[in-house]
């Protein structure tokens, strides 16, 4: 495993748990999307699939069941434990239009007519606009907690860490994925406004507000 990937993979491990910690230390769930997190637990599901049948690696084992039983718990505790805290009032963006685009595309542009494969495919594209409902959520309300931009933050630095696997991958391993690839820049892009509010706004100990 490179570099880029590992430091990836750790920046999505922190995203989750920096999360958790925000939601169990603040008893509630204020500022999160539930639409996201349920969109999030259903990639992790359906690109995971293959558990039941191949084995990579320890790693690979463990860093899988992590995500499923992180995000499947992330959602238990926003649907039940501190359901109050939850204001579906402006958690409003129709996943509808998430959902249907991406299990269309995983149908045309896939490398392998097979479900498994399908449902891979349909995960990355899936991942990659899975941000859309927490952003709405930003949008609508104009502010974040500093914690929150925190968690936002690590798992948009966790997807722009795998621009630069690719890249290293192209030229160590001959390996390019177009799917991957374009799904990950369609992802990274979302980011740029969050990030220059983060970087000029929060890392200087301001409240993360969006321009008006």
């Amino acid at each position: 495993m490179n570099i880029f990937r590992l430091f990836g993979d750790l920046a999505h491990l922190a995203s989750i748990i920096i999360l958790i910690q925000k939601i169990q230390k603040t008893r509630s769930c204020r500022g999160i999307s539930f639409k996201t997190q349920a969109l999030y637990a259903l990639v992790f599901v359906t690109r995971y699939v293959d558990l039941l049948f191949r084995w990579v690696s320890v790693y690979n084992l463990v860093m899988k069941l992590f995500f499923i039983s992180s995000s499947c718990y992330i959602l238990y505790l926003m649907k039940y434990r501190f359901r109050p805290t939850h204001d579906p009032s402006i958690d409003t963006f129709k996943i509808e239009y998430l959902l249907g685009p991406s299990f269309f595309l995983s149908l045309i542009f896939n490398y392998a007519f097979e479900p498994t494969e399908i449902l891979w495919t349909f995960s990355i594209y899936l991942e990659s606009v899975a941000i859309f409902p927490q952003l709405f959520m930003l949008q609508r309300t104009g502010e974040a907690e500093t914690i929150t931009t925190h968690y936002l933050a690590a798992l948009g630095l966790y997807r722009a860490l795998y621009l630069p696997n690719w890249i290293y991958r192209y030229f160590t391993e001959d390996l390019v994925d177009p799917i991957a690839v374009t799904a990950g820049l369609v992802q990274t892009g979302l980011y740029l406004d969050f990030f220059y509010v983060y970087f000029t706004k929060v890392l200087h100990g301001q409240k993360f507000e969006l321009p008006a």
